[in-house]
């Protein structure tokens, strides 16, 4: 991962293509957000949503560590914690957030993978919260592309960004794992779906 330093002269070059914020606007209508992102493109969108305060769930580990200084020099807030770590103290920290209107960000495939998987957590605070979850895609025409478990994602200079928030996922309260399973299933698919629709913008194949 670059340093804040670095980054924030790279997100500086980049040109952003912004869409869907009618999805945001209806969920923070709803008071809160709860938004969902692959972990290996957490570093596209820090720029053009600095300073607003909101909200990134991290891990309680070493990477988690690092993120959280980067996040703290952009102006996000950092919650610690997981589904299987410190995930009830998580998860009361994040509902006096969503409800008090505001957002919150997870990457439902950290912090160590498998890349792409929406782990059953993402969808068991959706539920408990309330809430529906957002997929926000985070795409780019030219990247660099680390050899880490998530292909972390770094735009270069001059790059073309897309930022694609897709319609939200609703999870029951009823059905159980069933339920948890399917809705995962759901904003994994919504975040392809994102991600598809900002590289057809920046008329570029897609990465995965």
């Amino acid at each position: 991962m670059c340093g804040p330093q670095v980054l924030t002269w790279l997100s500086s070059q980049w040109k952003y293509d912004i869409a869907g914020l009618e999805h945001l606007d209806k969920e923070l209508e709803r008071k809160g957000a709860l938004i969902a992102m692959w972990h290996g493109r957490m570093v596209v969108p820090v720029h053009p949503f600095r300073n607003r305060g909101w909200h990134v769930l991290v891990s309680p580990s070493e990477d988690g560590d690092l993120s959280e200084g980067m996040l703290h020099r952009f102006g996000f807030k950092v919650v610690r914690g997981s589904s299987s770590r410190g995930g009830a103290r998580a998860l009361r920290e994040l509902l006096g957030v969503l409800d008090n209107g505001g957002v919150v960000a997870i990457t439902p495939d950290g912090p160590r993978g498998p890349m792409h998987n929406v782990n059953l957590g993402l969808a068991w605070m959706a539920r408990a919260t309330g809430r529906s979850v957002l997929p926000f895609g985070c795409v780019a025409d030219r990247t660099w592309r680390l050899s880490s478990w998530d292909r972390f994602t770094i735009p270069k200079p001059g790059a073309r960004v897309a930022l694609t928030y897709g319609p939200a996922v609703a999870v029951s309260r009823d059905g159980g794992d069933a339920e948890l399973a399917r809705a995962a299933q759901a904003i994994r698919e919504g975040l392809f779906a994102a991600e598809r629709a900002g590289f057809a913008r920046l008329g570029v194949e897609p990465d995965f």
